[in-house]
């Protein structure tokens, strides 16, 4: 398996058109700088959003190609990678679940045409109600699904018949909406933690998966949970409809620290917080709000480094790429975007358009291992993207 390193460093060609002298990213969290790519361009506009997502006209510049698109009746809302990346699983607003197989990359070409992916498994009616969101275990064992039944399935997974196996657990602590999953793993039974948040009374449930069994109902948002991802072993963070971010140890059984993401300059106005990520070394959070607003901010030191918009409509997604370098987010202005993260973080961040929907992107989430991302949208399809080989 090639290093991440190198399978980044395939958007060389993709960005060198973009004529912006290249800087080292300086030490602008915590004293502490990170590696960079060498010779990589990029420049603060793309100059035609066709040139660097689906449009046909891009001067015979590399760009991001649909691979595969998956079709529905009803929007698609979620899509995730299985740990292994052989698989991704795709939920949407028909209660249908899907298990598909991730195809072989080396074939794309630029001139590549688009196909239905090799669907290996297919529920429907897998809830009463829409997929909102689902997540994998870290070993791809165990996958959880949440619905606007107000209701968690806690599925097992086998990688080598690509079926679900076994009967399913309904959790049902919700009674609300539940609208995102992420999964820990305790280190003292070594056993994983599914997480879950959404509407209704607006608590974080902790369920022990191993006994199925809720044991923690963390309380402090006051509006609907939007979105949770995991980081650091016991540490999560969750972003809700009350504008705030918590940030939650599970060792100390509560809420550690809480910020409102400015997103108007120079003032303490915020937004309902629909997205989050936090970089692997912990340092960097950035949300992604309702206002169309991005918030880098300094976990150590506790401060806001840069607001900015990379899209003209409401964030819904946003993930970091394999090795941080970059960022993907998703809006409900129908396009995703890449953002250069390599550079001095106080400083305006380059960007481009790398794809585009017909309708409202929904989901962006990256291969664990290759340079290629899905993306689920209002349009009714989840469609893979990719680079062709270099």
């Amino acid at each position: 398996m090639r290093p991440l390193l190198y399978i980044e460093k395939k958007l060389i060609p993709f960005l060198v058109w973009m004529g912006h002298e290249r800087h080292e990213r300086r030490e602008t969290l915590s004293g502490e700088s990170a590696e960079s790519l060498d010779s990589l361009d990029f420049q603060q506009e793309p100059r035609s959003e066709l040139d660097a997502s689906n449009g046909s006209s891009n001067g015979g510049r590399p760009r991001f190609v649909p691979v595969t698109a998956l079709e529905d009746v009803q929007a698609v809302r979620c899509a995730e990678f299985h740990p292994h990346g052989k698989f991704y699983a795709v939920g949407s607003n028909s209660k249908t679940l899907r298990i598909c197989a991730y195809p072989k990359l080396s074939d794309v070409r630029e001139d590549h045409q688009t196909y239905q992916p090799t669907v290996l498994f297919k529920r429907t009616k897998h809830h009463k109600g829409s997929i909102y969101c689902l997540a994998w275990t870290p070993d791809g064992q165990l996958m959880a699904t949440g619905s606007n039944d107000k209701t968690v399935k806690l599925m097992r997974f086998n990688a080598c018949t690509s079926n679900l196996e076994g009967d399913d657990v309904d959790l049902t602590m919700h009674d609300g909406t539940v609208r995102d999953l992420c999964f820990l793993e305790d280190t003292s039974n070594k056993s994983s933690l599914l997480i879950s948040g959404g509407a209704g009374d607006c608590k974080i449930y902790v369920t022990d998966c191993r006994t199925s069994t809720p044991f923690q109902a963390l309380s402090g948002h006051s509006g609907h949970v939007l979105t949770l991802y995991n980081w650091g072993g016991a540490m999560f963070v969750s972003g809700s409809q009350d504008k705030t971010v918590r940030f939650w140890d599970l060792r100390t059984r509560g809420c550690v620290n809480m910020v409102t993401p400015a997103t108007v300059p120079g003032s303490k106005v915020g937004s309902p917080v629909a997205a989050l990520c936090v970089d692997p070394s912990g340092r960097l959070l950035v949300s992604g709000h309702e206002d169309s607003s991005c918030v880098l901010f300094d976990i150590r030191g506790g401060r806001t480094v840069q607001c900015f918009k990379p899209h003209a409509a409401d964030i819904r997604s946003i993930r970091f790429s394999p090795s941080a370098y970059y960022l993907l987010t998703a809006g409900y202005d129908n396009k995703l975007v890449l953002t250069d993260l390599q550079g001095d973080l106080t400083m305006p961040l380059p960007s481009v358009v790398v794809a585009q929907h017909q309708d409202k992107v929904i989901s962006g989430r990256w291969h664990p291992t290759e340079f290629s991302f899905l993306s689920t949208s209002a349009d009714k399809t989840a469609t893979l993207w990719a680079l062709p080989p270099v």
